[in-house]
């Protein structure tokens, strides 16, 4: 009696799961499979080649994949939105925001370090970094930051999600957009677009801090202060955030990002991909929740895995390009095996050379993370990460840079002596102004004189001062009598040292002028 009970009760959940995945079902197989298997047709004279987009609208799913895309969704936005409200003690007369891009000044602030213009090398090395770290990390788990930590993906998700609380789930917004225009319809559309508005406004005002002060920039903003500038910019990432997170979606990442296109490039049989397991889900085909097989495999053809990706393609037809690797179609087709009795798995993370050698019936085959590509993509980061970690640890806070005239190249005085003039910049890295001693060697009896301040002869230094954390300019002339030149060209050096602290700062030069006497 309990078994004949359980059995109706199974043949019960499965007639309504059935109904419940029939309506997604009929909207995404004429869609999906008929476009696929129906062969090419020759267009008519006169026929557009053009397909109308068809919309995608993601199904409301539940499970690990979809919660480790909350959280990161949420760690990203929330990086994303308070970073800039951080603040960074770094004395009087500097900014207090921990990330600054301060275009004014010029100079870059990330907490403790600052960048000043001539140090971009290290903001190339970051970008290389950022690169090598996705190299590895595709080859490892395929597109797993397209899935999960992409902006647009991000985005997209939050824009989605307002969607689904305002105009309800998958079907709900299907009919609601079918449907004929009442006054619930605008209600919803106005509430949808309006929530899409701020959250635009919001993120396109929160890029903007990271150049501006932030709490003065608010002010500013709001009692239209600020610059013509930063509204136009405000505007603009409003309109790009509005356009592709609410409009553009998944055609973003199909037709206008360039990584899917050579991502290929990072895989290969080792990499962690979405698989199906066609060798156990075919043939495919409607059954009853616990009931034999018969000649069926583990797929019920619910199309649940279509209905709830983002990018609206089926993983059973194998790796796409639209694909992103998210794996909510797994989360999506777990939920369906475990109401239908069937083991989980059916879609999964997995690697091809584990899918062809199970499929083969050889058993699993270890998953190799040491491979030649990832220790090639390891290594550069390891390298690269220490190149730049020397240069940030050796880095001096004193530089000095000499610019010789061009025009004339040298200028022979009454008494015979010759005059090279040059412009020399003194950049001073510290918070605190600062006395240099600035010297010249490298000519015997050599005369340098700094406009403006004062002369030294005999190798003896003169005393130049440089505000805080600024590039200071002087004019230097160098004088030497006719007899110590022996060619046309004497090497000479620049020398500045701060006797406080000991830092010094050379740079290596050239003294032009006649040939010298001849021996």
């Amino acid at each position: 009696m309990d078994g004949h009970v359980d059995g109706q009760a199974l043949d019960r959940q499965a007639t309504l799961l059935e109904k419940a995945a029939a309506a997604d079902a009929a909207q995404v197989k004429f869609a999906s499979r008929a476009a696929r298997t129906s062969k090419p047709q020759p267009a008519a004279e006169g026929q557009s080649l053009y397909a109308d987009h068809q919309k995608v609208y993601p199904k409301k799913v539940s499970g690990p994949y979809r919660r480790a895309k909350w959280l990161v969704l949420a760690f990203c936005l929330a990086v994303y939105y308070l970073v800039p409200w951080i603040r960074w003690d770094r004395g009087p007369d500097a900014p207090g925001q921990a990330v600054l891009v301060d275009l004014g000044a010029p100079r870059a602030y990330f907490f403790g370090i600052e960048i000043w213009p001539q140090e971009v090398y290290f903001i190339t090395g970051l970008l290389v970094l950022g690169a090598l770290g996705l190299f590895l990390v595709t080859s490892l788990f395929g597109r797993l930051w397209c899935g999960y930590a992409c902006p647009q993906t991000v985005w997209t998700d939050l824009f989605l999600w307002v969607e689904r609380v305002i105009e309800g789930d998958r079907g709900a917004r299907m009919r609601l957009d079918n449907g004929p225009l009442t006054a619930a319809k605008v209600v919803k559309k106005g509430l949808k677009h309006a929530a899409w508005l701020l959250i635009s406004i919001a993120t396109g005002g929160a890029w903007i801090l990271y150049f501006s002060d932030a709490p003065t920039f608010m002010v500013e903003f709001f009692t239209g202060a600020a610059s013509a500038q930063a509204y136009f910019f405000v505007g603009l990432l409003t309109s790009t955030t509005y356009i592709l997170a609410g409009w553009a979606r998944e055609q973003v990442c199909t037709y206008m990002c360039p990584w899917p296109r050579f991502q290929a490039a990072m895989l290969d049989t080792q990499s962690m991909v979405v698989t199906y397991e066609g060798w156990r889900g075919e043939p495919r085909g409607k059954t009853k929740a616990g009931a034999p097989p018969a000649g069926r495999g583990d797929c019920v053809d619910c199309a649940q895995c279509i209905a709830a990706c983002p990018t609206g393609i089926d993983i059973r037809d194998g790796m796409q390009l639209e694909c992103i690797g998210c794996g909510l179609c797994i989360d999506a087709c777990n939920e369906i095996m475990v109401k239908m009795g069937r083991p989980a798995g059916l879609i999964q993370f997995d690697t091809l050379a584990n899918l062809e050698s199970r499929q083969s019936g050889k058993g699993p085959v270890r998953w190799k993370l040491l491979r030649p590509r990832t220790l090639i993509y390891a290594g550069l980061i390891t390298v690269v990460s220490a190149v730049m970690l020397a240069a940030l640890l050796l880095r001096t806070t004193l530089e000095v840079n000499v610019l010789r005239d061009r025009a004339p190249l040298y200028v022979t005085l009454s008494d015979g002596e010759v005059r090279n003039g040059f412009t020399l910049k003194l950049l001073n890295k510290k918070r605190e102004a600062l006395g240099f001693l600035l010297t010249v060697d490298g000519i015997k009896d050599a005369t340098l004189v700094v406009q403006d301040i004062g002369q030294a002869a005999g190798g003896e230094g003169v005393k130049v001062h440089a505000a805080p954390d600024t590039v200071e300019t002087f004019r230097v002339f160098v004088i030497a009598p006719k007899s110590s030149l022996s060619a046309e060209s004497t090497p000479i050096t620049f020398r500045l040292a701060e006797p406080d602290s000991g830092d010094t700062a050379r740079y290596d030069g050239v003294f032009l002028g006649p040939h010298g006497p001849r021996k």
